[in-house]
């Protein structure tokens, strides 16, 4: 049993004892104490003050006293205020570490049939470009909450929604029937997204010095963009697209598989994946159905001009359109044929979308139209909204001098922690097979934990000299301590020193050692908050915090040198849990730790 349960349970019978009242165990209110005092758990005594008919003080001391007498795992107290500081007997903290010991999968609830079913839609990528440094935020958020939802008893689909359709991927496809010559990525030696998004870029030269030449010639800019003849074609190709043109359905398939298999190298690399792959070519005309359906039912309206709107003003908001004149589909539009889809294949009870804090006042609109709609999770739908990520001023140099992407950012930080770990001689004893695993390792994980340890809502700066530190709050740090675990263990082992399922209880401990098991214990709560905060940076810190507190405990005791059997016993049980939930939190972050480093 948890210690926090068995004080409770402790508090509650104390209370019926002296006051006759039976609380509710939400009462009953458990903290850490504060470092500067006495004691591992206090109780806060306001709640009972009516009972007891006496001030803070007394009512503590008298709880305080009681419990001592009645309950042997309070070993003694002390009062501060109208606050009661219990001392936890060290058996009680063994029972808790041993009970941590036999669960390989502590603090991780199970799912179940009935645990509700939670979507998660990441990533979101355009089919004319490399995925790029914001993508990368968005995809470790994305799957680090999916994990997160899975470890608090969810049921979790991980989704993605690819833009495959509009003007923007005319543009790549026109100016590679324009000026590539019949290249493919095997012919460039190039991944097929990088490939795509070299025509994207040359289409957008073109089109520049063609509205150059136009405005030399005496026109504004208004009047050079409606003369362009390359965005006209563009527009043609795009118009040919909706009208199901094989050739140029043909040349969008071909260039879109490109995308999709540079996409994959992408995400494998990362470590990230999705249960299920949504195109909004396959959505947009569910969209459209979907609003016209609404329109029969008076949910929308058209104007004059033929387009379609809706009328969110009673609910604070203004008019949003949904389907232009022409009959054409905007954003909203998509993301309702999208929803639809999903709702028909999966029975969603709640709908999380991750996408960055510019698209606040989009998800607020979704979130109406869909329970206007008829969607049960509309009005509930989750924007799990993030901030920006930037990289310092010259730190790295872009393909196309303003965006990063994220397969040269991922590069670098390999390279990086390859450099870095060299220059440390952390990799003198591994062969080159090794070396390149722990340099993968350690340059994804650095930039996995440097991202996720911030508050998702902020915006934040990317530095990835910082984030390959093997001191502070890194992930480096972080794999390091675990891997130094790994190799106390392994040592123990070639000492012959078997580790027993469950420790004897009468070893003293040290008030380091109850503070690391009491951190330990708390790992099952950091997942639910974490869960109910839709916060990954929650598990971050803490690990941070577990592992620091850690290397103080290796730094001032002997652990295979200590000489009482027990002890030692004791202290390599105590580093294993450690390691393991390490592991099972940076798993939650979709970090690796490397058993050697």
């Amino acid at each position: 049993m948890k210690i926090e349960n068995k004080i409770t349970t402790a508090v509650i019978n104390t209370l019926q004892a002296l006051y006759g009242i039976t609380p509710d165990t939400s009462t009953v209110q458990l903290q850490k104490t504060k470092k500067e005092f006495e004691g591992h758990l206090t109780l806060v005594v306001f709640p009972f003050l009516k009972a007891s008919r006496k001030n803070p003080e007394a009512t503590a001391t008298e709880i305080g006293e009681y419990l001592v007498k009645n309950e042997s795992a309070v070993a003694s107290y002390n009062v501060i205020k109208g606050f009661l500081n219990l001392v936890i007997a060290s058996n009680c903290w063994i029972d808790q570490l041993n009970d941590i010991n036999e669960n390989d999968r502590y603090g991780l609830k199970d799912v179940t049939e009935q645990s509700p079913l939670i979507m998660v839609e990441y990533s979101s990528p355009n089919t004319n470009k490399p995925l790029h440094l914001g993508h990368v935020r968005n995809n470790l958020l994305g799957y680090s909450l999916a994990e997160i939802l899975k470890a608090n008893g969810n049921k979790v689909v991980k989704t993605n929604i690819v833009n495959d359709r509009g003007i923007h991927i005319c543009k790549s496809m026109l100016a590679w029937e324009k000026w590539g010559e019949g290249i493919t990525p095997e012919k460039a030696g190039k991944k097929g997204d990088h490939l795509i998004g070299d025509f994207y870029v040359l289409f957008d030269k073109h089109y520049k010095a063609e509205l150059k030449e136009l405005e030399s010639k005496g026109m504004t800019k208004e009047e050079a963009e409606a003369a362009s003849t390359l965005m006209a074609e563009a527009r043609e190709m795009l118009r040919k697209w909706e009208a199901g043109d094989e050739k140029i359905v043909g040349l969008w398939r071909m260039m879109n598989e490109w995308v999709y298999a540079g996409f994959d190298e992408t995400y494998r690399q990362m470590g990230v994946d999705f249960d299920k792959i949504y195109y909004e070519s396959e959505t947009y005309l569910e969209g459209k159905e979907k609003v016209l359906e609404g329109l029969e039912k008076g949910i929308m309206y058209r104007k004059d001009d033929g387009s379609v709107w809706a009328d969110l003003t009673a609910e604070g908001l203004d008019h949003k359109l949904l389907l232009r004149g022409d009959g054409t589909s905007v954003y909203m539009t998509q993301d309702i044929g999208t929803a639809k889809l999903r709702f028909k294949d999966y029975p969603i009870d709640k709908m999380i979308y991750v996408v960055g804090n510019e698209q606040n006042y989009h998800f607020q609109v979704l979130s109406i139209l869909l329970d206007k709609l008829g969607f049960s999770w509309g009005k509930d739908l989750v924007h799990f909204s993030y901030g920006m990520v930037e990289l310092p001023e010259g730190k790295m140099k872009s393909r196309e001098g303003t965006v990063v992407d994220a397969d040269d950012l991922m590069e670098e930080m390999i390279n990086t922690a390859k450099e870095t770990s060299s220059e440390l001689g952390r990799l003198d004893k591994f062969s080159d097979e090794e070396i390149n695993n722990i340099a993968r390792i350690v340059g994804l994980g650095a930039l996995k934990y440097f991202i996720l340890k911030v508050d998702p809502r902020k915006n934040m700066m990317f530095n990835p000299k910082e984030s390959i530190d093997f001191n502070g709050n890194t992930g480096p740090f972080i794999q390091y301590t675990h891997a130094r675990i790994c190799s106390v263990l392994r040592k123990a082992e070639e000492l012959g020193i078997n580790l027993p399922e469950r420790i004897s209880d009468d070893v003293i401990l040290s008030e380091k050692e109850i503070s690391l098991i009491q951190h330990l214990a708390e790992f099952a709560a950091v997942i639910i908050d974490a869960g109910q905060q839709y916060s990954p940076a929650i598990i971050a810190n803490y690990v941070y915090d577990l592992v620091k507190e850690y290397n103080q405990f290796y730094h001032d005791f002997s652990i295979l040198k200590e000489e009482d059997s027990d002890v030692r016993i004791f202290r390599l049980v105590l580093s294993k849990n450690v390691a393991k939930i390490v592991r099972l939190g940076m798993k939650l972050l979709g970090i690796e730790v490397p058993d050697r480093m």
